[in-house]
């Protein structure tokens, strides 16, 4: 098992590390998951009271075999042919939810785009332009950080299409 930073100890996350590391500008938003909410997201938009438009759920999809991120309003949801087209692939499905998780090293409902066990090939929603900042999971249910959608593109290296549905 992995030794954990002395930031990891006092309550960080891998994603919030790497925020902080790369000098990222953002804002942590914490509240209290309700295991019996419907929708992680939108639990988490409720919460905050932010626009579900500026709340993005991370959805991990198998795009030809290979591991792909996906990143949507939770408003919508994620359309897997344009998500396959993003990558230059011809068939995506979502991905185990295991498999997700060991990949990624978070759990289903906590799983965010940034600092991931395995760096994985990132579809942000061109949609997130719209808004200044835009909130994404911060490794954690319950945790949410908000960020420019630039500089989530910049740390995750994601490509910016049209992959979501209103």
């Amino acid at each position: 098992m992995a030794k954990k930073s002395k930031k990891q100890q006092a309550g960080g996350t891998p994603a919030t590390v790497a925020l902080t590391a790369a000098g990222v500008s953002h804002t942590v938003h914490s509240y209290e998951h309700d295991p019996a909410h419907p929708s992680y997201g939108e639990e988490a938009a409720e919460a905050m009271g932010v626009s579900p438009d500026r709340v993005f759920k991370t959805l991990v999809a198998d795009v030809d075999g290979i591991l792909t991120v996906a990143v949507v309003p939770v408003s919508g949801t994620l359309d897997l042919k344009a998500l396959a087209a993003a990558v230059g692939g011809k068939r995506a499905a979502m991905a185990d939810p295991a498999l997700a998780e060991r990949t990624t090293g978070y759990v289903r409902g906590g799983i965010s785009p940034l600092g991931q066990r395995k760096k994985l090939p990132t579809v942000l929603d061109e949609s997130a332009g719209a808004h200044p900042t835009i909130c994404v999971s911060a490794g954690r249910r319950g945790l949410e950080v908000e960020l420019a959608p630039a500089d989530l593109a910049t740390l995750t290296k994601a490509v910016l299409a049209p992959i979501g549905r209103g």
